[in-house]
């Protein structure tokens, strides 16, 4: 057995019926040349595979609950309770694709199985008029399990770097040249008086930085846990889901970074900000105030993939600005300010600053004591991606995107990950609060056009 840490357990106290609390993977793939014969049932021979193989499910998927205290491994694993096989009605574009996806997404997982599904979904029609034909996989695991950065690299274990290698086991049996390595990242205990060494060795640094945020708490750069307004994102979710997808150049957020000198994260956050002030001003709900981003930074200082290693920055995201390039501005020095207080501190300060600086906040959300107030009006997360190509039975894998939680007070998550040369964004969304949330998707192209243009004119030196 393991011990769920006090993170894990948070995933599953705030889970409820309207509220799941599990991430999910999308990813499209298309079929190799060798497949695209009406007498090649590609999609079906890879069910088949999934759903016939004896290979038990490696960790974290053989995991399951015991007391809501404990993982235990699980020792009756039934494939029909975890695998869905879906035809979409052809011919099925994103979009149809999307709002399945969506349905799915506002699903609870059962507790008395291990926590994960996977769905393989065909009859999805080609990118472009003669293009090879498409299927796509869907993965869902709680987020007690995993975080966004071990989901990545689950995901980077289960599939293949080379179109020629056959994959014989079901993504939820990582392949067998990892399966050592994976065993062997699975967190070791550690002796109680270690832990209680590590936990007393926290308390003067992050009372030193507890300290030095009232003395700043006047700085533009700062941005408190009261700080945020009150606005149309901050209110108590229903179960409906609305999940949105879209893929940009990354090269795009690259030029712009490098021309107005500030790291392509922050270029991504002010695409975000800025489609924001544009989707709310649209429904006339933009507050005075700046809207605050929770963005989640990782932890994780090893290769291991499973379990949950973050903490949180706050980000000013500058909405009261109309000028594109002061938000940016503003955006870069909030973010910076944040960075260099968890510079000063190892992981363990880091997690019990980060325990009661938000502490209100938990609380808030785990009772509601306080619904018109909140320390954060959406998550905005940046998940590194894959470099590399990958395939699946010889299926190269066009594009995934990461679907994420949503809580009540936060209606909106933006979540977005690298693939080879593309960003690519995910926007979960309450849908009775947020109506039409798939207008961000061009309301980001708009901003990232914006600022395209204001770099090239400062290149060509026609700008300040």
């Amino acid at each position: 057995m393991r011990l769920l840490t006090a993170v894990d357990q948070l995933f599953l106290l705030l889970e409820s019926r309207k509220q799941p609390m599990h991430v999910g993977g999308l990813f499209i793939f298309e079929l190799p040349e060798d497949a695209q014969s009406a007498d090649c049932n590609f999609v079906y021979q890879l069910v088949q595979q999934m759903q016939t193989s004896k290979v038990p499910p490696s960790f974290p998927f053989n995991q399951v609950l015991e007391h809501l205290l404990f993982w235990k491994k699980d020792e009756d694993f039934i494939v029909e309770h975890h695998f869905r096989h879906v035809a979409l009605p052809k011919p099925a574009r994103v979009r149809e694709l999307l709002m399945y996806i969506s349905k799915e997404h506002s699903r609870l997982l059962d507790r008395a199985m291990p926590l994960w599904e996977c769905h393989v979904i065909e009859g999805i029609c080609p990118e472009t008029e003669n293009g090879p034909e498409r299927f796509a996989l869907y993965f869902k695991i709680h987020h007690s399990l995993v975080d966004g950065i071990a989901a990545m690299r689950l995901i980077q274990k289960s599939l293949s770097q080379s179109p020629t290698e056959p994959m014989t086991l079901p993504v939820w049996s990582l392949m067998a040249r990892h399966r050592n390595q994976v065993d062997a990242l699975i967190p070791a205990g550690r002796s109680a008086i270690r832990i209680i060494k590590e936990q007393l060795s926290t308390i003067k640094p992050v009372f030193t930085e507890l300290i030095d945020n009232i003395k700043h708490r006047g700085d533009e750069d700062y941005v408190g846990t009261f700080d945020a307004p009150m606005s149309v994102l901050n209110q108590r979710i229903s179960a409906s889901r609305r999940i949105a997808a879209q893929s940009y150049e990354m090269q795009r957020f690259r030029n712009v970074a490098d021309v107005l000198e500030v790291n392509m994260n922050d270029v991504l956050l002010a695409v975000c900000s800025g489609a924001m002030r544009r989707y709310l001003l649209t429904m006339n709900a933009l507050p005075t105030k700046p809207l605050i981003a929770f963005v989640p930074m990782s932890l994780r200082s090893d290769n291991s993939a499973s379990g949950n290693q973050i903490s949180f920055l706050l980000a000013n995201l500058g909405t009261h600005l109309e000028d594109p390039i002061r938000r940016l501005q503003l955006i870069h020095c909030s973010m910076n300010s944040g960075k260099r207080r968890f510079r000063r501190m190892n992981q363990a300060q880091v997690i019990n600053y980060s325990a009661i600086a938000y502490a209100w906040e938990g609380l808030n959300v785990l009772t509601g004591l306080f619904p018109k107030k909140q320390a954060f009006n959406l998550i905005i997360s940046n998940v590194p991606g894959v470099k590399k190509p990958l395939y699946w039975n010889g299926a190269l894998l066009k594009a995934l995107y990461p679907a994420s939680i949503i809580i009540d007070g936060q209606a909106m998550n933006i979540t977005y990950t690298t693939y080879l040369d593309k960003i690519e964004f995910c926007i979960t969304a309450c849908s009775k609060l947020l109506p039409h949330v798939q207008d961000m998707l061009a309301l980001i192209e708009d901003e990232l056009c914006l600022l395209e243009n204001i770099s090239e004119e400062k290149r060509l030196g026609l700008r300040e």
